[in-house]
């Protein structure tokens, strides 16, 4: 029976054996067919198809992502990928990017360790590889910095030793996606690695399997038969494909062989054929695989331009994501009417289009005019809100549902108003709101940062007690609204009225009220504009800024 072997590295990333190397080692262990799964790059196909010409043996283009999910690192396998597409490349570009960023900074503090390394040193010591831990393991072996692999991991570059930085990775749901859109199979790799409890396990393979996994590696190098047999039950439980693979690095993990693994290893070509036979209907069925997805945008520093417009291309990307069948949301901090102002003057008209103002306070469906979800400060904590802003000369107003409510006509209300052109009234005691509310006050103060930095330091026991939440839109501007509030809490309860998975949401953004939708999003794009704290807890960073079209470069590939 012929045997095969679907999860292989080279020394295009952590292996040790050229991809060449690997063809004719394949040969020579009679495989019928091998796929090329290097982490996070496809720079070894070429060579390895090229080796395979004219001999009797199948190379799989594929890869392994790696990605992050509840804090574990979890590897993604894509079989058969369209390893030249355009889209392809562009995300593989986006992971070298990252990865140059951290190994920068690894490289820094190792030097402030004691151990001089540059960058450049690194990659002229490996080169054509995708650097990995393995490589700083090496390298400081080599260099006489540590007496072993294992005293660099232990002491220096483990999870959670001094010179480790983490890099930015997408979730596995994510790389799901990606694979399928370069027209791969998507395989969940080695799933008993994770430590995860049996319950948390299938957990992630259901949310997978909605996103679009396909298979499972059932049969892995380290799976004794019992374990082997509880991963072909969980994956017929997802009604999954089975895949296997020794996960073969060559000398970088010895003992472990190309196939047989540590020797009792044996994936029929059978497993492949059924992988083969499923990708074909995929191929056939394109429907089947895709998914209604929602993004949710900020508007000022996000969506918009400096002069509060957007470019021809962010158009045509979202005349394309409306085609598709997308929904959109604008979802800012401004009232609700100047958010609905911005649409109109900009012209979008989409179907399935909604509109988040206030922080999240108010949800509105587009085509209809109603609105879908409100919750509101009430009148007794904006009029003291109203006061203690007044003892600390402070500028602040709050919103009926038509107008402005502000106690003066001053300078900071005519900078708010160059934008918001929502029409004011003047009122100390904002009675206006006594029987509704409101969703949101914003204070403002353009020439001292401290003083509202201070307002806001001595809310702090008040606003904790009343459950309000206080947060800096730009460094001029303090929202409070409620905690119950927020964009992350309007991400979810717009999906929820949808139906809508959130895995299936992405949210775009650039400031300090953009984090909860980021963190609610089943994807998070920040802004290169944005700032630190938006970008540390996105997956992804735009390569271009919103006076760019930023945010329509990275949502082209979502479509």
């Amino acid at each position: 029976m012929n045997i095969v072997d679907l999860h292989v590295h080279s020394n295009k990333s952590d292996g040790s054996m050229t991809p060449t190397e690997l063809v004719n080692y394949a040969l020579e262990k009679g495989l019928s067919a091998f796929a090329l799964t290097d982490h996070d790059t496809t720079d070894g196909i070429e060579e390895a198809l090229k080796a395979a010409e004219g001999k009797p043996i199948e190379v799989i283009p594929g890869i392994e992502f790696s990605s992050e999910y509840e804090g574990k690192d979890i590897h993604i396998v894509g079989l058969y990928i369209d390893y030249q597409s355009a889209f392809f490349k562009r995300r593989l570009k986006a992971f070298v990017n990252g990865r140059i960023i951290r190994n920068k900074e690894m490289c820094k503090r190792l030097t402030e360790h004691g151990m001089p390394i540059t960058y450049e040193e690194l990659i002229a010591e490996f080169p054509n590889c995708v650097i990995t831990r393995s490589h700083y393991a090496e390298y400081l072996l080599n260099h006489g910095y540590t007496k072993s692999r294992k005293e660099a991991f232990d002491r220096f570059i483990g999870d959670n030793c001094p010179c480790f930085v983490p890099r930015k990775k997408i979730t596995p749901m994510r790389a799901v996606e990606i694979i399928l859109k370069a027209g791969g199979i998507p395989i969940l790799a080695h799933p008993l690695l994770y430590g995860m409890s049996n319950a948390r396990l299938d957990k992630l393979v259901a949310t997978l399997k909605d996103m679009g996994l396909i298979g499972l590696e059932a049969v892995y190098c380290t799976y004794s038969p019992a374990e082997e047999r509880q991963m072909r039950t969980l994956a017929a439980k997802y009604n999954l494909c089975i895949s296997g693979g020794s996960d073969f690095h060559g000398n970088a993990k010895p003992g472990l062989d190309l196939a047989t693994g540590y020797g009792k290893l044996f994936i029929p070509e059978e497993i492949l054929t059924k992988l083969k036979e499923k990708h074909e209907d995929m191929k056939a069925n394109p429907e089947q695989l895709k998914k209604i997805k929602i993004l949710f945008t900020d508007l000022d520093g996000t969506f918009l331009d400096k002069n509060k417009q957007i470019g021809d291309y962010t158009r045509e990307v979202l005349d394309a994501w409306s085609k598709a069948g997308h929904k959109f949301v604008l979802c800012s901090g401004r009232d609700i009417n100047s958010v609905g102002h911005v649409k109109e003057y900009l012209k979008l008209d989409y179907p399935g289009m909604y509109l988040i103002g206030y922080n999240g306070g108010q949800i509105v469906d587009c085509a209809t005019g109603k609105t879908l979800y409100k919750i509101t400060l009430s009148y007794q904590q904006i009029q003291h809100l109203f006061e203690e802003a007044k003892k600390q000369g402070i500028h602040i107003h709050t919103y009926t549902d038509t107008n402005i409510i502000s106690p003066a006509d001053d300078d900071q209300l005519h900078y708010y108003q160059r934008v918001i052109k929502t029409p004011v009234i003047f009122s100390e005691d904002a009675k206006e709101v006594a029987q509704t509310g409101a969703c949101k006050c914003i204070a403002i103060e353009l020439e001292d940062k401290e003083k509202l930095e201070a307002f806001r330091t001595s809310l702090l026991p008040w606003a904790k007690e009343e459950g309000i939440t206080m947060l800096y839109s730009n460094p001029y501007y303090l929202e409070l609204f409620p905690s119950a509030s927020g964009k992350g809490a309007a991400v979810k309860k717009l999906c929820e009225m949808l139906g809508i998975n959130p895995l299936l949401s992405i949210a775009a953004g650039d400031a300090e009220n953009d984090i909860s939708m980021i963190q609610a999003a089943g994807m998070g794009i920040a802004m290169i504009n944005g700032t630190d704290d938006v970008k540390n807890v996105a997956t992804t960073i735009t390569e271009f800024d919103n006076n760019h079209d930023g945010l329509a470069h990275t949502l082209v590939d979502l479509i």
